[in-house]
Parts: C-alpha cells; sequence; structure tokens
C-alpha cells in the first residue's frame, strides 16, 4: 500500500512494535511505517500494511497466513525464510508467547484492527487455484501439482529433473552429483541387472528409467499421471536413444498389467492416500513376479499415541495437503511396513533418509530463490511465493525431524531362499 497512514495505522504500529519487544521471538520485524524491531542487521519480516495484521488477527489460520504470504502482505527482507530461519536459530522463544504478551496492549489494538479489516484474508490463496476437494491420487490433484509448468521445475531441480530426495555421500552442495547418487542406490539396491523387467510407479520426468536402461541393460515401463511429465519423459526417452527399452504410459497404477521382476515407487505413494493403500500393495503384488523386488520411498510422518491424533496431524500439515498436494497424505512407517506383510511382501532393509531431504529441500529453495524473478514469470508471482514458502518449510521440517522419509526393501513373499546376498556391503562400497 502506498496511501498515507491514517491514525490508525500510526497508533496499530506503535503499539504492536511495543507487543513484538515483550515476546522477545529473536526474529527482526519491519513495519509499514519504516520502523524496525530488533536486530538492525540481517534479514527481517516484514508487514506491508495494517490491514495484514487486522486479517491475522481476526482470521487467525494457517491459511490467513500463507494468503499474506502471497500477496506480500507479509515479507522477508534482506535475506531468505531459511535465512531468516538460520538467523534465528534457538534465540527466540516462540513457546509461551501468549503468556508473556501484554494483553491490555493487545486489547488496546483491536478496535483499530477491526476498523482497518477488509476480510479479504485469502486473496493469494485463491490466485494459486487450490481445489482443497480433491483427491491425491485423481489426474486432477496431480495434474495441479505437477503441471505448473516444466520450465518452472527446471529452475530449482536438477538437470536431471528429479523431484524427490537426493542421495548425499557428504554433506555437499552438488545437487546433480547427489541425484545421480540417488538413481544409483536405487538401481543397486533393486540389483538391476540385464533384461530385468523393470516399473517405475510415478515415474516423474523419466531419469530413473532412463538410468536403470542405460546403465544397468533393464527393459523399463514407467506410468505418471502428469501430461507435462509424460511429454518431457517420453521425449528424453527417445533423445537418449532408448525408445527399444523405455516405454511411458498416462495412466492410473489401477489400470497396469502384465508381470515385472523390480519395481520402484519414488515419491508417489503419498498421493495415494490411507483409503486407498490395501488398493496400492495389492496392484503392486499382483505386478510383481515371486520374489521380485520392490522399493517403496516415500515420507512418513511419526507415529502418534493412536490414529485420531495422527491422522488430525498439524495445521501446517493441513495447509501442504490443500494448497500444494491437494488430498495428499503422509503414512508411518509403521503403519506401511504392516501393511506390506498383510499383503504378504517379506521386509529386508528400512533405512532413513530425513537429513538427506532436509539437505535436498534446502538446496531447492535456495536455488528457487536465486531464479525467483523467472519462476514468478512462469507460473505467477502468488504460486512462486506459494512454493518458496513451500521447500523451504519442508528443509527445516526434516532437518527438525518433525517429517521422516523412509526406503523400504521387500520381496513378494515365497518359500525359500530371499535370493538377496548375506550383507549389504557392496551397497556403499
Amino acid at each position: 500500500m502506498t496511501s498515507t497512514p491514517t491514525q490508525d495505522d500510526v497508533r496499530i504500529a506503535k503499539n504492536l512494535a511495543d507487543l513484538v519487544r515483550t515476546l522477545d521471538l529473536g526474529v527482526p520485524v519491519e513495519l509499514w511505517t519504516g520502523e524496525r524491531i530488533g536486530d538492525s542487521q540481517g534479514p527481517a519480516v516484514r508487514i506491508a500494511h495494517a490491514e495484514a495484521l487486522s486479517r491475522l488477527v481476526f482470521k487467525p489460520k494457517v491459511e490467513t497466513l500463507v494468503g499474506l504470504w502471497m500477496d506480500k502482505s507479509i515479507d522477508i527482507v534482506g535475506g531468505s525464510f531459511l535465512d531468516l530461519a538460520d538467523r534465528r536459530g534457538s534465540k527466540g522463544r516462540s513457546r509461551g508467547a501468549w503468556k508473556r504478551i501484554d494483553k491490555i496492549g493487545l486489547a488496546r489494538l483491536l478496535p483499530a484492527l477491526w476498523r482497518t479489516r477488509k476480510g479479504a484474508a485469502d486473496t493469494g490463496l485463491a490466485q494459486a487455484g487450490a481445489d482443497a476437494g480433491a483427491s491425491g491420487s485423481t489426474k486432477q490433484a496431480i495434474q495441479y501439482h505437477y503441471d505448473v509448468s516444466n520450465r518452472f521445475y527446471e529452475l530449482f531441480l536438477d538437470k536431471r529433473m528429479v523431484y524427490s530426495c537426493a542421495y548425499f555421500d557428504g554433506w555437499h552442495g552438488d545437487i546433480d552429483k547427489a541425484q545421480e547418487d540417488k538413481l544409483e542406490m536405487i538401481c543397486r539396491k533393486l540389483r538391476l541387472g540385464a533384461g530385468d523387467r523393470f516399473l517405475d510407479i510415478g515415474c516423474g520426468w523419466g531419469a530413473l528409467l532412463i538410468h536403470a536402461a542405460s546403465r544397468h541393460g533393464v527393459i523399463g515401463h514407467g506410468v505418471t499421471l502428469s501430461k507435462a511429465q509424460f511429454d518431457l519423459a517420453t521425449r528424453r526417452v527417445r533423445e537418449a536413444g532408448l525408445e527399444d527399452r523405455v516405454t511411458i504410459e498416462l495412466k492410473p497404477f489401477q489400470e497396469l498389467t502384465g508381470t515385472f521382476d523390480k519395481i520402484a515407487s519414488i515419491g508417489m505413494f503419498e498421493h495415494v492416500g490411507f483409503a486407498h493403500h490395501d488398493e496400492y500393495f495389492g496392484a503392486v503384488r499382483k505386478l510383481l513376479r515371486p520374489r521380485g523386488l520392490y522399493l517403496h520411498h516415500a515420507i512418513t510422518r511419526p507415529a502418534k499415541k493412536n490414529l485420531k491424533t495422527f491422522h488430525k496431524g498439524s495445521r501446517e500439515y493441513r495447509a501442504i495437503t490443500r494448497y500444494i498436494f491437494p488430498g495428499g497424505e503422509l503414512d508411518y512407517i509403521g503403519h506401511s511396513l504392516e501393511r506390506l506383510e498383510a499383503h504378504r511382501f517379506e521386509v529386508h532393509d528400512v533405512e532413513n533418509w530425513r537429513e538427506h531431504y532436509g539437505r535436498t529441500c534446502r538446496i531447492w529453495a535456495e536455488r528457487l530463490h536465486e531464479n525467483f524473478e523467472a519462476a514468478a514469470a512462469e507460473a505467477g508471482e502468488p504460486v512462486a511465493r506459494l512454493w518458496l514458502l513451500y521447500l523451504a518449510g519442508c528443509a527445516l521440517a526434516f532437518e527438525r525431524g518433525t517429517v521422516m522419509i523412509n526406503q523400504t526393501l521387500v520381496s513378494k513373499r515365497d518359500k525359500g531362499p530371499s535370493g538377496l546376498p548375506p550383507t549389504r556391503a557392496d551397497l556403499y562400497a
């Protein structure tokens, strides 16, 4: 807003500055009046106008905060979201803030805030076009997330466009190397060999199929529900000269037929949803030969004391599954293993890659921040800002352990030997 501040604006700014100082959150705040509360250097949260505060006070929801971020009513100046989080560290005291706040000072704010309230709390979210009612496993939901544009994803992903957790042999920043190492680790865990019939469920832009066919000689098949991914993946297969070894279809997993020696699902299971878990594992079992290997790579949340609490999730989690992954649901690893065993799979290995995904998301967020102008031109500024917030939030969630990711290797249960070697030493040689 560029209009001259009203008396209410000035009164709100003064009282807000007093309240922020009492909270000691460890985050500098810059007000629409130009006043800065907290450290004079480094990144700060900027509140663009008094209306932003009134919208948040009278509709205190995560959705309101996200909408304010998307339309730049709340912004970060002097750095990125991750810069601010790193600078804050453990300095701030957000826990117990309500007890420390000056309740009388807050009450003084309310009349002026009410007069500035205009009720447009979800402006940014409306521009994002999210469909809160979509199911995570439908073509509509998949295309909402993945068909933003291929160019948009190119701005922050690696050169192969692998949109899942990378694998780091050290905490370096080379995302191209880390994603190639991840593709190779998947192939090693699946013991891929020449002539293996290999299925990639949710194949994305085709990186794993191309790697497996060119490096390990498999006959690969992949499926996706994203038209943008399908178009680019098929083009990349053709450019790699692998059309005789790799095929890709635009279809749901429910329609797959045939028999495969090895199957991978890398970052797809999150879209399936609890109501379809049994349907999904049943389909994988039907497609896999006896003692065939299946690699299940999926984000999870820590288990709670009961299912009701688990399914409720945090407000942040509910916002992500509404505005980023419509209809998506994260499992907990114990439940995934239970359902795999119920569908007669033998579990061989479970590996936690949480810190690897934290590093991956941090690199993605930094790259998107660096290329933000191009991203905004491609997808629109509100959507680009939403993805900035999402990737940075994911980085912090994985780093802090509020979400996990596991790679689980199983085989279709059968009598006799599993066919796996006695140790896993060769995987890490």
